[in-house]
């Protein structure tokens, strides 16, 4: 119970059932390394927590915001319109506090252990690095000027949004999902100093490119060329594309922005 090949649901849209709390997941059909444990997932836990140790320490273990690794990597528009592009990646691994980074941690853990069985390690690590860039775009083009953005959220929510394509590809009821992202969604709104553009964008990019990787190839493909080997090179062309695109419009923000720029 519980084995899905993503690939066979961008071939031929056959209803398949997957349980996301089952370890026996199979991966795509096509990944190369089969992942048999989440080692992205566990890697990319231990470089946010080992940035946000280096921020802390730096800080005198006060406020890791007042670090200054933390100063050259978080997002501000008129750092990035200065040209300081790196900032639309690094801003994805810095959090301003211990409750901050372990709830996005936890989060990461729970949703991104099984979307990586699911999914293989290099596109479930394309498909995080382009909801990260996606959020960080929408705080470019629509955050207040001096709104300074960190943290891994943009990136939780894009997993949020790959695991109910997932789940709407293989025909399973979307409720509980979309009951947790309306949850999510709702408490970014009542909290203060939440990025809540940065979370949508993180969704909304998330969902994009999980799509490119189970729709798409299906959409452009011959019913007679809708092999396993081509819905993988399809889907990783529209993930090129998401991620070209991610920075395209993180940098437009950038170059669009004609106010001060902040001296910290």
């Amino acid at each position: 119970m519980g084995q899905h090949c993503l690939d066979c649901l961008a071939r031929d849209g056959v209803q398949r059932t997957p349980d996301f709390g089952d370890r026996g997941i199979r991966p795509m059909a096509t990944t190369r390394v089969v992942p048999t444990k989440p080692y992205v997932t566990y890697g990319l836990i231990a470089v946010n927590v080992l940035v946000f140790l280096l921020c802390a320490a730096q800080a005198g273990f006060g406020d890791p915001g007042a670090a200054p690794l933390f100063a050259e990597g978080d997002l501000l528009k008129s750092d990035v319109a200065s040209g300081e592009y790196w900032r639309l990646l690094t801003a994805g691994f810095l959090h301003f506090s211990v409750m901050h980074i372990a709830v996005n941690m936890l989060s990461l853990y729970i949703l991104g252990r099984d979307l990586e069985l699911a999914l293989g390690m290099f596109r479930y690590l394309a498909i995080y690095l382009i909801a990260l860039l996606g959020g960080s775009a929408a705080v470019m083009l629509f955050e207040a000027d001096r709104a300074v953005t960190a943290g891994a959220s943009g990136a939780i929510y894009g997993l949020m949004g790959a695991m109910l394509v997932i789940i709407l590809k293989a025909r399973v009821s979307p409720v509980p999902v979309l009951s947790i992202i309306a949850f999510n969604v709702v408490l970014s709104f009542s909290l203060p100093g939440i990025s809540v553009l940065g979370h949508l964008g993180g969704l909304a990019f998330g969902a994009a490119a999980t799509a490119a990787v189970v729709y798409f190839p299906g959409l452009v493909l011959p019913p007679g060329g809708r092999t396993p080997e081509a819905a993988s090179r399809v889907g990783w062309v529209a993930l090129a594309a998401l991620f070209v695109l991610a920075i395209a419009l993180g940098v437009a923000g950038g170059v669009a922005y004609d106010g001060p720029i902040y001296i910290r």
